[in-house]
């Protein structure tokens, strides 16, 4: 006699919340449903799916099983969401296609579908949507006629535009001609350190 069959108790195992042994197919259901529940608030990437159930607790081969089953039915593209995310955080939240290129690794895309959604944003909609990001900037800038106030000022700008992923030559140029476009003396700043 086992020692479980000789204290009444449950085998040990994974238990259910009523405590039942859980078998495969209520497995397989849980992730399912933790799947369907992640993809509820936000489209995901295949990989960010297969973290999220790690991080749950979900055994890796059969979190990997399902979610190639949500890719098969298409509820699960990266190319799609590549192109969504792109899209998205370039109109909202202002990023160059540099910064953009670091959240789509960081999501798990590969080089090819993040290739193809960095493919919007092209040089003219990048230098576009700069230029927007400085002119909100600026109304909020002190802009006074003092030199080292005006490089001050470059600086932040320029920074500002790093930090979202532009490249420093077009943040730069961007900077320098919505200084001037506003009014503000630019002369001598082509010096500025661009740190």
């Amino acid at each position: 006699m086992s020692t479980v069959a000789r204290f009444g108790g449950q085998p040990r195992g994974r238990m259910s919340c009523g405590g039942a042994p859980v078998g495969p197919a209520e497995t397989e259901e849980a992730v399912r449903a933790a799947c369907l529940r992640l993809l509820t608030s936000r489209p995901r990437s295949r990989s960010e799916l297969v973290q999220r159930l790690r991080d749950k607790g979900f055994d890796d081969e059969l979190s990997h099983r399902v979610v190639d089953r949500m890719v098969e039915v298409q509820l699960v593209d990266d190319a799609a969401f590549a192109r969504a995310w792109v899209q998205s955080r370039h109109a909202y939240a202002g990023k160059g296609r540099r910064a953009l290129a670091v959240e789509l690794r960081a999501k798990g895309i590969d080089d090819e579908h993040a290739a193809a959604a960095l493919g919007q944003v092209g040089d003219e909609a990048e230098e576009l949507r700069a230029r927007e990001l400085v002119r909100r900037k600026l109304r909020s800038l002190t802009r006074s006629g003092d030199q080292a106030e005006r490089a001050a000022v470059v600086r932040k700008l320029v920074s500002m535009l790093a930090r979202r992923g532009y490249p420093p030559d077009l943040a730069f140029v961007v900077v320098r001609d919505e200084l001037a476009a506003a009014g503000v003396a630019t002369e001598g700043l082509d010096s500025v350190d661009q740190d």
